[in-house]
């Protein structure tokens, strides 16, 4: 992956101390999200294949819609954790969509009692994009495409970070 490469998980909800018993002991299914303010891009990955799939858009900007929504997916596919993209600077400052993006992470947790991990997802969308173009997927008639693809990014980019449960 370009520029994504370097990116890294930043924070945790969880406090540091439980940072990597969590990272060792999770096994299973991961949702990761992709949060924007109207859409919300959603992948599925699997520690044990290490492999990460752009899942759907919601697109609901009232929190009741939204939260039905993840409510839904996390029922139908059992996660053992979620990851959610932390969208900063490109100099790694926070933003504002980034404090939002951080009370949406609590905001899961404390609802669903699954732990949640952050991730930098600095170009995720912009790798999104050109993963699409370069699929031939580009463009307005496809931007539906792009937050799951970026939520699958920041997912396997979480994935290739923590490798399997029991890994070093």
């Amino acid at each position: 992956m370009r520029e994504l490469a370097a990116a890294r998980p930043m924070t945790r909800t969880q406090a540091p101390d439980d940072a990597g018993r969590f990272a060792r002991r999770s096994e299973g299914t991961v949702l990761a999200f992709d949060f924007g303010t109207r859409y919300v891009g959603v992948a599925v990955g699997d520690r044990a294949t290490r492999m990460a799939h752009p899942l759907r858009t919601i697109d609901a900007e009232a929190t009741a819609a939204r939260f039905a929504a993840i409510a839904e997916l996390i029922d139908e596919w059992k996660p053992v954790l979620l990851v959610v993209g932390l969208p900063l600077s490109l100099e790694g400052e926070e933003r504002e969509i980034t404090r939002r993006a951080r009370r949406f992470a609590r905001q899961l947790e404390g609802r669903f009692g699954l732990p949640v991990a952050c991730v930098d997802e600095r170009l995720s969308s912009s790798e999104a994009g050109t993963q699409l173009r370069e699929a031939g997927r580009g463009g307005r008639t496809h931007k539906h495409l792009l937050h799951p693809v970026a939520a699958q990014i920041v997912l396997q980019a979480y994935l290739d970070e923590h490798g399997q449960a029991g890994a070093a």
